[in-house]
Parts: C-alpha cells; structure tokens; sequence
C-alpha cells in the first residue's frame, strides 16, 4: 500500500501544478462583443487611468495617460502609433511611443525604445492579449521584466487593461488600466 501512495500523490501533484499553469486563451473570448479593432479604438486621443501593485495587492504608483494614437497603411499593412504620456503620482513623467503593426488579421507586433526585441499580440473578439520584454528603470538599475497583457473592450469608448509583470517566472506585480477614449 505505501509503495502505491507514492506515485499516486506524485501523479496528483504534477497534475495540480500543470493546472496552474494552463491560462487563459485568446480564442476564448472569439464570441464576445463589442468586437475590439485595434486601428478603430486606438485612433484619435485616449485617456488612461492607472495603478501599479506589487505582489501584495499593495497601490505602489498611480498614473495618467494621454495617449495620440494614428494608423495608416504601409506596404499593404495597417501601422500605428500609439504616443503615450504618462504622468506618476510622485510628479514624474514618462514617454512612450508605440508602433504597432497588424502582420494577419487579429495578429500583431510592436516596438517602442523601452520595449526589449518586439511585443507580440492577438485579438479576438472583445480581447486582446500582448507579451513583451520591458527595460523597466527602478531606483537607478534598469530591470528586464516580462509583461502578459490583457485588454477587453467593455464598450465603444471603454477598455479595461491588466496586465503582469514577473522576472524569472517570479510574479513581481500588476499593472491595472482603464482606457477612455474620447
């Protein structure tokens, strides 16, 4: 009987810890509405609201966003940019300029100077979910931490981002958006 429970609780903990790993897929959301086009959202001015938490659940910064966002065509592909201005609770300021790219439909890429190689996303439906390396400055050191972020368009005008930032697979925080756009 002891030489069975072995196996069988390590079988049921791999299981376990495989679970945890499954997440949540693009796809899943095909089906729900309103449908989020990138282009169509993320054209004119945007105004964000933001917080970033540390793994506690702790508010570490609060922040604003204008964001001047633009697409047009290039070699038969729809290319935006995204200018960001951030604006800290702490009075700091931040720039970011995006430029994105549908490469297939629902299927995107993007750069911007603090971004490390290239952000990768896909749409579907009402969500959008993007990946990305960020050169994150903290107290004077410049961190390289991994982003999966995730967009759903809640109405026309409405967008509710979240998104989590680890190092290393270790959870550092979240960063929790609400898009306005006018």
């Amino acid at each position: 009987m002891k030489s069975i429970v072995k196996p069988i609780l390590t079988i049921f903990l791999c299981s376990f810890l495989l679970l945890g790993c499954a997440g949540q897929k693009i796809s899943q959301y095909a089906n729900e509405k309103p449908s989020l086009d990138l282009s169509e959202y993320f054209s004119g001015t945007v105004d964000a609201y933001g917080i970033f938490t540390d793994r506690s659940g702790a508010v570490v910064k609060r922040f604003t966003v204008l964001i001047q966002a633009s697409w047009r065509m290039v070699d038969g592909k729809k290319v935006g940019t995204l200018d960001e201005s951030f604006e800290y609770s702490d009075g700091t300021k931040q720039k970011r300029i995006w430029t994105l790219t549908e490469v297939a439909p629902g299927r995107y890429t993007g750069k911007a100077d603090d971004v490390v190689g290239e952000a990768s996303g896909s749409s579907a439906g009402n969500a959008l979910n993007w990946a990305y390396t960020l050169a994150l400055p903290v107290d004077g050191t410049i961190y390289h931490v991994q982003f999966d972020d995730w967009m759903y368009l809640v109405t026309p005008k409405v967008m509710i981002n979240k998104a989590q930032m680890s190092k290393f697979g270790i959870h550092l925080g979240e960063v929790t958006l609400s898009f306005y756009k006018r």
